[in-house]
Order: structure tokens, then sequence, then C-alpha cells
């Protein structure tokens, strides 16, 4: 396997479209999945690719702050692959060369996954954009951004481009807890991420959200209050993350000063938690996924070594358990 194969094995299938769908298949667990979601939009199989597009984050460049999320490294979850120094088209092609040997029929969602999406100057961003639907096989775009980073302008932009073709904005909200929100240094409120999604589904834009289950100082209840809080938002999608500790973050040095502030789960045990979550939400929310898998070099705190797919066959377990 080259070295591309194996960093795109590893990091690539962010969605866990196919995986996931396999695994559900043979199971009945109570959600949608993130394949159901894009089904009702493209009849063919989907794979979303992650690119670095070359943005900043208002966290880091001095907008809002420099230090940036304490949970955050970018390296953690994006693909070594994804270098701003390569083009858009580049990135992109790499990736669908890649998942074309196997899958000819395959149609891709340009993924701008790495920092803020839609920071930056409105030509910019329509310039990037486009240049990410101009390659060929490139169906609809996938936009992670922060909700302090979704103006009147950019929103209007976007709504533009959801009139020619899919587009979905993944909002990073990860808590709805005010406190937890400073404690972990994101610079917003639950109130801005909740507005910005609303100003987002009346524009008809579909609407991602990326939760964080675990953060310092919050406990299960707590948890549980999250999944209540945002089943009143006008949400498509839902990603999962567990909280990884990452090296090189500030969070490396709090969690080795307050250990006690973090809930110590196992995948049994968060995925008991996921199903109690599940079932306080709406069911036309699709789930993306569940968990992150950070490369092992990059834990502060031992991960659990397992994809989102073997976390899926877990849940399914405890489903069925529940069940009898």
């Amino acid at each position: 396997m080259s070295i591309f194969a194996s960093q795109m094995k590893g990091y690539l299938c962010v969605g866990g479209t196919h995986d996931m769908k396999h695994t559900i298949s043979m199971t009945s667990l109570p959600f949608k999945t993130y394949s159901d979601f894009l089904h009702q939009f493209f009849p063919e199989k989907i794979q979303k690719i992650g690119i670095d597009a070359g943005f900043s984050c208002p966290n880091r460049d001095g907008t809002i702050g420099t230090k940036g999320c304490v949970f955050c490294n970018n390296k953690s979850f994006v693909p070594d692959y994804c270098q701003p120094t390569q083009s858009i088209t580049t990135q992109l092609t790499q990736g669908i060369n890649f998942f074309r040997r196997k899958y000819p029929k395959m149609s891709y969602l340009a993924y701008f996954q790495a920092y803020t999406g839609t920071h930056a100057p409105l030509n910019v961003l329509a310039s990037r954009y486009e240049e990410a639907l101009s390659v060929p096989g490139v169906v609809g775009l996938v936009i992670a951004t922060r909700p302090d980073c979704l103006s009147d302008p950019v929103l209007q932009l976007l709504a533009d481009f959801s009139r020619q073709t899919f587009v979905q904005v993944e909002v990073g909200v990860e808590s709805v807890h005010d406190a937890t929100l400073q404690r972990i240094g994101r610079g917003h409120t639950f109130q801005c991420a909740a507005d910005a999604i609303a100003r987002l589904a009346e524009k008809q834009i579909k609407v991602g959200v990326h939760m964080i289950l675990g953060l310092p100082g919050e406990s299960r209840e707590d948890i549980l209050e999250q999944a209540r809080r945002i089943a009143r938002l006008p949400i498509d999608t839902v990603k999962l993350h567990q909280l990884q500790v990452i090296r090189h973050t500030p969070m490396e040095a709090y969690y080795a000063a307050h250990p006690e502030q973090f809930l110590s789960l196992t995948p049994e045990s968060y995925a008991e938690l996921v199903l109690d979550y599940i079932t306080l939400l709406p069911e036309n929310f699709a789930f993306d996924r569940f968990l992150n898998q950070s490369p092992p070099h990059l834990l502060a705190r031992e991960g659990w070594g397992i994809k989102n797919y073997q976390f899926v066959d877990i849940l399914a377990k405890c489903w069925q358990r529940r069940q009898s």
C-alpha cells in the first residue's frame, strides 16, 4: 500500500457512510444514518473527501483570540495528505482516484474540513468553493465552520451556492453549556450557535452539528441535557465525538492537573450514553458518526483504538440487549 493510500484508509472515510450502512442493515438501531440522509438527494454512492483550503480560524488569527480552542490540534483529525500547499483540485483528484478504483460510479462531496470553512473574504470563499465544484465527480459541498463565522453576507453566498448544488454547513457547537464553552476557549455562547443554525435553516441550507461528549466539568446528565437542547433546533445531521485529549494542546495540561473533571468512559459505557442521547432526539435527525480516532502518537490520554464502524457494532449489541 502506498503512503497516500494508507493515509486515505486511516482518515478519509469521514462520513462512515459505507461501513455504517452495512452494519446497520443487519440490526435495527434507532436512528437514521448519514447514508440515509444523502440518499434523499443522490441515488448513487457518495463519499466525503476532506480538504484543506488554506483557511485560518478567528480563534487563532487574532480576530477573537490567538490560542485556539483548548482541545484543538488540526493534525489529530485532518488527513496528512490535506496540505494547503496543494491546490483544492489536486487534493480532491487524489481522493477521487483512490476511491474510483473500487467504486467507479461513486460521486463525491468536497469537505472543507480544516479550520474554519467560512473564515475568509467573500471573493476568496466563492473562488475556493467554485474550484471544488469544478472537479469532475464532485456534486456538492460540506463546509465545517464556527457559529460566529456566519455573517449575513456569508449566509447569502452559501444560499446562492445551495440553489445550484448540494450544500451542507457543519456547525461546531461542541456543548450547549456556556460555562463549558468558556472553559474550553470557544469564544462564543450556545445562543450564538442556536441563532446561526436558525439562520442557516431560514436560508434552506442543510445543517449539521458537531458535538463533543465528555468535555471537562460535564456530567452524564449535562450531556443528556445537550441532546434535549439540540433536539429543538432545525438540524439535519449530527456528528458526535468522544473527547480525546490531544498532545500539544492546552487540554493536555488541563487534564494532567484536573483528571477528576473528565468522565472515564469505555467503548461500552460510551455506547450506552450514546443510546440514551439518541433517544432524546427527533427521528428525522441523521447521524454522521459517533467517534473520532486520532493517531495514537497524538493522544495524551489512552484511546480506544477502534473505528467508527466497529463502534457501531458495539452500539448494536447494546441496543439488542436493551430490546431483549
